[in-house]
């Protein structure tokens, strides 16, 4: 911000050509630009992943500017009120940047080849937030008065509904990385969800091994990748291993042998405890054919735990050790929400993950009638 300073305030003409060096330095990055019509928005913020970099403010004439040190390019999200827009920035090329708040989708950006590439991937993106949002107000606006089973039937429909688009997606993101072997590919790949996108993620991963090795948050995106690979359908469901309420070791180990859905969720978790009778009713139809379940709590309160188990009939094996999100047992299982669950098969590896309502249950009906 000093080296900003000095290049708008110097008027001594050697001294602002030393300070338009300084400016334009191969070992800087810039952006600048105007909000039209910005409103109540005062700040134009920096993101790099989910980490904040700064704030700068919008000056007179709708004007903001940011610049920082790097020697590499970085992979940035410049947010603008409820506004992201992704950008690129190179040493030594500053970025022009315009957009208006009244149609803030259309933007403009100039100064960095990497970043205008970048802009090329952003039909698609917005397009699978549309369906995306489109489909939530469905059912949010569906599930008004309806029973937990319904909703969850809801549910199912809905995630079925938007599968060919995540799918086709995905498959943008991928053939964009592919033509884009930079971090405008990495930014495309890097939109995707573990959830949908497991393979993709993890076949990128390993593309991408040995580049980007100074970016942080390419970095950061591989030691993701690392530990979503050991949770891949197919991997052995990592070792863990807590007590019962009648303070009984239970170690993951011990359901070797079955089909064993491991389920985390807690007593204060609405949609665990809407999903709990579609699990209660799949235990009941397949217990005696080699199905399992084994739950494992996030609650820190044992009464609450013990009263939701009794409330929804859970009547097999469940766990915790009451710590909640400080539990070590969610560590190595990367659970960021509940309800989360894995089906392992008898031998311990992963074969499924995530598998509610009808989906369980055809599933099931598949795997072991």
């Amino acid at each position: 911000m000093k080296i900003i300073k000095i290049c708008c305030q110097l008027g001594i003409a050697a001294l602002s050509f030393v300070a338009l060096q300084a400016c334009d330095s191969k070992e800087n990055i810039a952006i600048s630009g105007t909000i039209e019509n910005p409103g109540n928005v005062k700040v134009v913020s920096f993101f790099e992943g989910e980490r904040k970099l700064d704030s700068v403010f919008i000056a007179d004439g709708n004007r903001f500017r940011f610049e920082r040190g790097s020697t590499q390019p970085r992979l940035l999200t410049l947010v603008v009120g409820n506004n992201r827009y992704p950008i690129i920035l190179e040493p030594g090329q500053p970025v022009k940047f315009e957009t208006d708040l009244q149609q803030p989708e259309q933007y403009q950006l100039s100064g960095s080849e990497l970043s205008e590439t970048l802009k090329a991937f952003a039909p698609a993106k917005n397009r699978i937030e549309f369906v995306q949002d489109s489909l939530q107000k469905v059912f949010s606006k569906a599930t008004i008065d309806k029973s937990s089973e319904q909703i969850q039937n809801l549910r199912s429909e809905m995630l079925q509904a938007f599968e060919p688009h995540m799918r086709r997606y995905i498959q943008q993101a991928v053939a964009f990385a592919n033509e884009q072997p930079n971090l405008a590919g990495f930014y495309a790949m890097s939109t995707l969800e573990p959830e949908t996108a497991e393979v993709d993620l993890i076949a990128y991963g390993d593309q991408i091994k040995d580049q980007f090795t100074d970016n942080r948050y390419v970095t950061e995106f591989k030691a993701e990748v690392d530990k979503l690979r050991a949770l891949a359908i197919g991997q052995e469901a990592p070792y863990f291993e807590a007590y019962t309420p009648q303070n009984k070791l239970i170690k993951i180990t011990d359901f070797k042998g079955k089909y064993t859905l491991v389920d985390f969720w807690a007593s204060w978790c609405m949609p665990c405890r809407e999903e709990n009778p579609n699990i209660v009713k799949q235990y009941a139809a397949f217990k005696d054919k080699g199905f399992e379940v084994l739950g494992v709590s996030l609650d820190d309160n044992p009464g609450s735990w013990m009263r939701a188990m009794e409330d929804d009939g859970l009547t097999w094996t469940n766990i915790s050790d009451l710590k909640a999100w400080s539990s070590h047992l969610i560590v190595d299982y990367r659970i960021r929400a509940i309800p989360t669950s894995y089906l392992l098969d008898p031998s311990g590896k992963i074969i499924a993950k995530n598998l509610r309502g009808k989906a369980l249950e055809d599933f099931l009906k598949k795997t072991l009638n």
